[in-house]
């Protein structure tokens, strides 16, 4: 891949530390990372994730959450860059001062509007990835989740 003026990138070797598996694809509009929006919105096109079915059970009590965080893995990005030249401003900056699919470990993520879920197939709103895009996580979105564990010492005393 062609790097940008002022980008900078290392021989890192392949990755080899960490095994994820995929639990689904996602299914979106954009067939090119050049289509993608550079970041969901919650009013966007709906899209769908496809969760295997070995995951379907796992499913049961996230229809209560209005917002879902989505974890996926950018399959197409670099892995190497170690400063960026974002196109749209031109400056050169470290690759984890930015939101950039290009990064050492691609994980994307989302905050998605919950639409419906039926049989293994979440609708969804806020997306910002290439179809087919394989599926690592789903999390209720961690500001409508209230944890249900009682304070505990060295948990924050602000409300």
């Amino acid at each position: 891949m062609e790097l940008r003026p002022n980008e900078t990138f290392v021989h890192s070797g392949p990755a080899s530390d960490a095994a994820l598996r995929f639990i689904g694809r996602i299914r979106t509009p954009w067939t090119t990372r050049e289509d993608c929006p550079r970041q969901g919105r919650i009013d966007g096109p709906e899209c769908r994730i496809d969760l295997d079915p070995l995951w379907h059970g796992a499913l049961r009590g996230l229809e209560a959450y209005p917002t879902v965080e989505v974890l996926y893995w950018l399959d197409q990005s670099r892995r190497d860059l170690i400063t960026q030249s974002p196109r749209s401003d031109g400056k050169t900056v470290g690759t984890f001062a930015l939101r950039s699919p290009a990064r050492p470990n691609p994980i994307g993520t989302s905050i998605v509007r919950l639409l419906r879920i039926e049989g293994g197939v979440l609708h969804v709103q806020g997306l910002d990835c290439v179809d087919g895009t394989p599926l690592i996580d789903l999390k209720p979105d961690r500001c409508a989740f209230t944890p249900k564990a009682p304070p505990q010492p060295g948990d924050s005393q602000t409300a």
